[in-house]
């Protein structure tokens, strides 16, 4: 049966919606994965605030160049800010190149985002590496968070609320990240691990 006019752009009209909408919640995952506030992010992609907060809540079509600037200042592909989600399955890759990555202001500690965008504002997990003498200062998360971090190589520090611990490959530590904390690489050589966020938790008294 043929499909009229009037329909067809019905069709269109409907699928764009459906992209704008899941490209405003992938933008948002982003920003808040980088810490970005909508300020910090417009600054870096020349992308007006007020356009970035109107694509966060679906209020509007933004132009290709407009996804791109945005895609390089988070550090992603355009494949993957416009990656749509239903419910069948599904086998995804990410490569090395598409994989963002934090830097610590030292510059010696580097945190690659590996866990799953769609859950980046209630969990959050990174391969951290981390060079001798490295340093991480991290601002506190919301409160009740759970940060576990699983050393695989070398040995790394984590100091919070005037506490120190320190665990080497195969040792995991855990603690709250709800207050400043700072994780150090200390081993003679290279350390890697794996960083794991459980965001608003349960409160811990």
């Amino acid at each position: 049966m043929a499909i009229n006019e009037k329909e067809r752009h019905r069709g269109l009209d409907l699928g764009a919606q459906a992209l704008s909408g899941q490209l405003g919640k992938t933008i948002q995952r982003l920003r808040k994965a980088y810490n970005l506030s909508l300020s910090e992010l417009a600054e870096q992609s020349g992308v007006a605030k007020s356009i970035i907060s109107q694509i966060e809540r679906n209020e509007t079509n933004p132009t290709l160049a407009t996804i791109w600037r945005l895609s390089q200042a988070l550090d992603v592909s355009i494949d993957r800010v416009l990656a749509t989600s239903d419910d069948e399955p599904f086998l995804e890759k990410s490569s090395r190149a598409d994989t963002p990555i934090l830097v610590s202001d030292d510059g010696k500690m580097r945190l690659g985002i590996i866990g799953w965008i769609k859950t980046v504002e209630w969990l959050q997990w990174y391969d951290v590496q981390g060079e001798p003498g490295g340093k991480l200062d991290s601002d506190p998360h919301q409160r009740g968070s759970v940060e576990c971090l699983s050393v695989l190589e070398g040995e790394f520090e984590v100091t919070i609320a005037g506490m120190s611990q320190r665990a080497k490959a195969g040792e995991s530590l855990r603690y709250r990240c709800d207050r400043p904390h700072v994780v150090s690489c200390v081993g003679e050589g290279p350390g890697r691990a794996i960083m794991v966020d459980i965001l608003k938790a349960a409160v811990m008294d």
